[in-house]
């Protein structure tokens, strides 16, 4: 199948923080990468390489920000933040231990679980929220960057929700899809010749290879 109009993504989940360690909600929190993420960054900027990077874009928490920089370092690139690739919004669910939810708030913890697709965190967004918001900003960039590389750098929830989309699946299907703390994954967007037809193809799913036995 001929392609035209191509952009390829490599989308990336930022590096370990304590939260991620203790299994904390972290949402919108502003939490920085610990010490064991900061090596990550570093190994996954390496792997990178792989790539020739022509723009380096994040969400604009500070976890997300310090894993794009180290991978722009690499391409003499700035980190552009996005609002768009933003972690979803876990209201008042943010900062507490996945077990003190669990406990606490047992009907809702397992409609998060059993049925994410139809699940607001009070206070918070929707998976279909955080869906839209980067479907779109991806669209855009798509169109800005066509016939280049780029680097997005997000959250868990992020490229959960938006390979879901890219493979044709619903929010239902959210648990079946890993992320690792920097999980690689790649996609393509292409416009089909001669249709105009636009279309994505995932080629890369929560690669770690990176990381090594770390």
């Amino acid at each position: 199948m001929k392609k035209e109009h191509f952009t390829r993504f490599i989308l990336v989940r930022h590096g370990q923080t304590g939260w991620n360690k203790d299994e904390r909600f972290r949402g919108r929190a502003d939490i920085e990468l610990d010490e064991t993420g900061l090596q990550q960054a570093q190994l996954t900027a390496e792997r990178m390489m792989e790539w020739e990077i022509s723009a380096v874009y994040s969400s604009p928490l500070k976890r997300a920000v310090s894993t794009a920089q180290a991978i722009a370092d690499r391409f003499g690139l700035s980190v552009v933040t996005l609002d768009g690739l933003n972690d979803m919004n876990f209201g008042q669910w943010e900062g507490m231990l996945v077990s003190e939810v669990r406990e606490k708030h047992a009907k809702l913890f397992n409609e998060w679980r059993l049925h994410p697709e139809s699940f607001a965190v009070p206070g918070g967004e929707s998976l279909e929220d955080v869906r839209k918001r980067v479907v779109k900003t991806v669209g855009e960039l798509a169109l800005e960057h066509e016939g280049q590389t780029i680097a997005l750098v997000t959250h868990r929830v992020v490229c959960k929700v938006l390979l879901c989309h890219l493979l044709g699946l619903d929010n239902s299907h959210f648990w079946k899809i890993a992320q690792d703390t920097t999980a690689v994954n790649a996609f393509e967007m292409y416009e089909v010749i001669g249709t105009g037809e636009k279309r994505a193809t995932v080629t890369l799913v929560n690669d770690t290879c990176h990381l090594g036995k770390q």
